[in-house]
């Protein structure tokens, strides 16, 4: 990934903070065996401080959409506690395979390491950690092949590992292209993109809010859940200087 683009992936960016669009299939840090990763390209994200922007919190190395960046010391600090209280809201677009009964939900069961040796894979456990997941179906279809699928509009209300992957295969219908919790193989990549996020970074401002664009993996499968592409808002850049913390 070259810097430009990187940077023709910013969302927003102001003194505090930075809302990236991940691409999928690139882990968000360096895991256990190395490799390319999207922190190791934070340096072309300075934009004059003299240390590179930290990730606030992660998305999975499938998942696309709306990642968080501090762009120093303080500003994590302050990032980090938002996340652990609850107040940054996440909306994620997820195409299942199945049909979900009703229309909206809130799904409510703990979550838990599935095998040791299985590293961050999880499973519903009723002596796992409380997780909540809200849910809204925006739309249904069918596959190629005539199974039904649904666009829905998950919200967690809790931050687990893999939480919305294994609630979302509890309920019945797993994420479309899903290799971990998912159906039959698929050949699509997962159908998972963290759509909006909504930041209330700054006390006597309006939340910052950042929407990702649909990625062209997730296009088809939507479009057949009746997706219908519209106008995507561009990029904001605070004009306040950067602050150093």
């Amino acid at each position: 990934m070259t810097p430009e683009d990187l940077n023709a992936r910013l969302l927003y960016r102001d003194a505090l903070m930075l809302v990236l669009n991940k691409p999928a299939g690139i882990p968000v840090h360096r895991g256990p065996k190395g490799g390319d990763n999207l922190e190791s390209h934070f340096e072309a994200l300075r934009f004059g401080l003299p240390r590179s922007p930290s990730l606030a919190h992660r998305l999975d190395r499938d998942t696309s959409g709306c990642l968080v960046l501090g762009r120093h010391r303080k500003a994590l600090e302050k990032l980090g506690k938002l996340f652990k209280r609850g107040e940054i809201s996440k909306a994620y677009w997820a195409v299942v395979e199945g049909s979900p009964e009703g229309e909206s939900g809130l799904i409510d069961l703990p979550l838990g390491r599935l095998d040791p040796t299985r590293g961050w894979w999880m499973k519903v456990d009723p002596e796992g950690l409380p997780s909540q997941s809200g849910w809204t179906v925006l739309g249904r279809g069918v596959s190629e092949k005539g199974r039904p699928l649904a666009w829905v509009e998950l919200e967690p209300h809790t931050g687990r590992t893999h939480q919305l992957r294994v609630h979302s295969a509890a309920m019945g219908w797993p994420i479309l292209g899903d290799p971990i919790y998912g159906g039959p193989a698929s050949a699509l990549a997962l159908q998972l993109h963290a759509r909006a996020i909504t930041v209330p970074i700054y006390k006597n401002k309006d939340p910052v809010r950042c929407r990702a664009p649909v990625p062209d993996h997730m296009r088809d499968a939507l479009t057949r859940c009746g997706w219908v592409e519209e106008p995507e808002p561009v990029f904001v850049m605070e004009t306040q200087a950067p602050v150093e913390g």
